[in-house]
């Protein structure tokens, strides 16, 4: 809980850093390529997360691995470095996401669907996020054979199934009400 808090003020000043000097855009687009390199790589977040590995090696590690980043964002690992908090950076990362989606007016989708989702669907689906709340918005796109096809969208507290899992138990449950003997 301490660390997320954390998280979210070095998160808070960062955005108010990058507005400052004209640099959302950029750190924002510097910030998801973090967060995107973190939720693919374990060895990366263990890597930081690691009590046996100096702070100098993982400066150097970030520095590598993150070299097209601007001087700003390379400024966030060193007070993150510094302050001894650098285990924070993924969750620091999805906070800045969080913060710059919450100014822009972009909510958070979560798709589920039975196979990988193509650029047209995914079109179609964002379609259906602005229908249904007014607003732009970014995916999670995860996959689950157990819908059959169709798809599943989760907006915060909303949920609409459109999957075929979802119709044949509506189905099911309409049958069960109108049993006849």
């Amino acid at each position: 809980m301490a660390g997320n808090r954390a998280a979210y003020r070095y998160a808070k000043a960062l955005m108010s850093l990058a507005e400052e000097q004209n640099q959302l855009k950029e750190i924002d687009s510097d910030i998801r390529l973090i967060s995107n390199t973190f939720k693919d790589s374990k060895e990366l977040r263990n890597f930081l997360k690691s009590p046996l590995i100096k702070s100098e090696v993982k400066r150097s590690g970030l520095k590598a691995v993150f070299e097209q980043v601007k001087p700003t964002t390379i400024h966030l690992f060193e007070v993150l470095i510094a302050n001894k908090r650098i285990s924070l950076l993924p969750d620091v990362a999805q906070a800045f996401i969080t913060l710059v989606d919450k100014a822009n007016n972009v909510i958070t989708a979560e798709v589920t669907t039975a196979t990988e989702l193509t650029a047209e669907m995914e079109e179609k689906v964002l379609a259906k996020v602005k229908e249904l709340t007014g607003s732009k918005a970014s995916l999670i796109k995860k996959t689950d054979k157990n819908l059959l096809g169709g798809f599943l969208l989760r907006i915060g507290d909303l949920q609409y199934d459109a999957s075929i899992a979802g119709k044949l138990k509506d189905l099911k449950n309409t049958f069960k009400q109108n049993a006849y003997n």
